[in-house]
């Protein structure tokens, strides 16, 4: 019997251009140390104002991935 086992993972991206590109390079940076990601879901997005803009975005995602159940372990 196969089942598929998921991990969350609640993450914080930051961007000077946009919350679009905080969570895409949230998800680039993950990507590069965790396999078989299968989903996020955005949690939260805020702002640091400086003035009368925003000089910061900020977002916080619950990123799921599937858990290698045959990956061989450092023995």
């Amino acid at each position: 019997m196969f089942m598929d086992i998921e991990k969350h993972l609640i993450l914080t991206g930051t961007s000077d251009i946009s919350w679009k590109d905080a969570i895409v390079k949230t998800i680039a940076e993950a990507s590069k140390k965790i396999d078989y990601i299968s989903s996020i879901k955005i949690l939260e997005q805020t702002a640091e104002i400086d003035g009368n803009r925003i000089a910061q975005y900020f977002v916080r995602l619950d990123l799921a991935f599937v858990i290698d159940l045959n990956r061989k372990g450092d023995d």
